[in-house]
């Protein structure tokens, strides 16, 4: 007989149970092992590959075997309540995030598998009949599950007013990025970019930190940034590119967020490095900026933010405040052809209202505006590297982000950040930077014939 760490199990604990029901809805065998908070425990052998027996073995021809199962551990019936009130993705976050539910091992491991039995078994999950239904909610009453819903988790975003309103925008806005200065501090590096990097060596030496600079100078680059030059950066961050233009490129570099906290610490750098001469913070909407006549306008990631009905306006406004000529950069997040991108947890607890869309709408969209897109480049893989050493962080600070934050919202992040990256892995979601022109007269783009000088030494930034 199989037994647990706390002595011999039978096969009528909540584990199996729960298995039963799973495997009912997921129209197959779990992919994982099931423990339960009474100790009960099912599913595939522990250190056995994922969908094997009890006595399973490693393959007999020698090769390395599958990844072992994970344990998803059920720690209280609460997880399960939040289910029923809220099936899929929105409900094992909550659960997740409460610690009520849990992932033994490596959690990326356990993401990875979950994602390729969905795959597997197709997108249309199976029609459960009256008679599954009556057996399910019966099971649910012998396990104590049924109950009033439990209230959603402190973490979670709740915003109010139309969608996209610029109040409803502030809101969402400061949710993520007013976490605080000190949060993104422990996390990011000392450049403060909090986007995709740019791993431009492969050297060991070459650390995060190296990877953001190359990407501000590609950028720069990218926008032929000279002296004197107006740039316009919306939705700034916490000044990475603004400083960097403003230092290394002497351009004069007006920075716009919404952020209360990101506008304060990037005056705070600016005086820091005595660039007050240089660098003007405004804390606004992109639908607020007035003026125009900028010869460059940059806007790293934060498109995603702007909303699917909006975007053409937005689109406009990048036209709208270039000069004839000039060019504008906008590094932005994608979805896959046929990949949901974003999802219920990201838009309860990352980034509220948050929309992505495949690359050639966004194309598209920029030239209905009226701009020449002239050059695409995609950073995929730079986003697995980058969320990666974030991720490291986090873990390495475990502590220190607990204490600062509390544990929920630490839970969040590593959520995030671990599911962020396997999406980026595995083609779910893209990251690109996209330069395009708003054509002078005659059509003059003032662009090179060639971009191989934009690269030059970027592997020394």
């Amino acid at each position: 007989m199989t037994t647990l760490h706390n002595g011999p199990r039978t096969r009528t604990g909540a584990a199996h149970r729960l298995a039963a029901l799973a495997e009912t809805a997921l129209g197959g065998p779990l992919p994982f092992r099931l423990r339960a908070w009474d100790g009960s425990e099912t599913g595939p052998a522990l250190g056995g590959p994922a969908g094997s027996g009890p006595a399973a073995s490693g393959p007999a021809d020698g090769t390395a075997a599958a990844p072992a199962a994970p344990v998803v551990v059920v720690r209280s019936r609460r997880a399960l309540r939040r289910l029923l009130w809220q099936p899929g993705e929105l409900g094992l976050a909550q659960a997740y995030v409460t610690g009520e539910l849990d992932i033994e091992g490596d959690l990326a491991q356990g993401l990875r598998l979950m994602w390729a039995t969905a795959r597997e078994r197709g997108p249309v999950p199976p029609r459960l009949t009256p008679a599954d239904r009556g057996r399910a909610f019966a099971t649910a009453v012998r396990l104590g599950v049924v109950g009033p819903p439990p209230a959603a988790p402190a973490s979670q975003a709740r915003l109010r007013g139309g969608l996209h309103t610029k109040a409803r925008d502030r809101a969402a806005i400061s949710h993520h990025y007013d976490l605080s200065n000190d949060f993104y501090g422990l996390l990011l590096d000392d450049t403060m970019a909090y986007s995709c990097g740019y791993w431009a060596s492969e050297d060991p030496a070459f650390g995060p930190a190296d990877a953001q600079r190359a990407k501000l100078e590609l950028i720069c680059r990218k926008l032929a940034l000279r002296p004197g030059a107006r740039l316009l950066d919306i939705g700034c961050g916490w000044g990475s590119l603004t400083l960097h233009a403003a230092r290394q490129h002497e351009a004069q570099v007006t920075a716009v967020t919404l952020s209360r906290q990101q506008a304060a610490y990037v005056r705070e750098r600016v005086r820091e490095h005595g660039l007050d001469h240089r660098v003007e913070v405004v804390c606004q909407d992109y639908r607020d900026i007035e003026g125009g006549a900028y010869d460059a306008v940059s806007t790293v990631e934060m498109g995603e933010h702007v909303g699917d009905a909006e975007y053409p306006a937005f689109a406009a406004a990048l036209h709208r405040l270039v000069r004839p000529s000039g060019r504008v950069l906008v590094q932005q997040m994608s979805r896959g052809r046929n990949a949901p991108g974003g999802g219920p947890f990201i838009e309860a607890y990352i980034a509220p209202d948050m929309h992505m869309r495949p690359l050639g709408e966004t194309l598209t969209l920029l030239e209905e505006a009226g701009l020449e897109v002239r050059h695409t480049e995609s950073l995929r893989e730079h986003y697995v590297r980058t969320i990666g050493a974030w991720h490291r962080t986090l873990e390495e600070r475990w502590a220190s982000f607990a204490a600062l934050v509390g544990e929920e919202t630490a839970r969040v992040w590593r959520l995030y950040l671990v599911g962020g990256a396997l999406a980026f892995e595995e083609g779910r979601m893209g990251v690109d930077q996209i330069l395009s022109v708003r054509p002078g007269p005659g059509g003059d783009s003032g662009m090179p014939g060639t971009t191989h000088q934009w690269y030059e030494g970027l592997e020394k930034p």
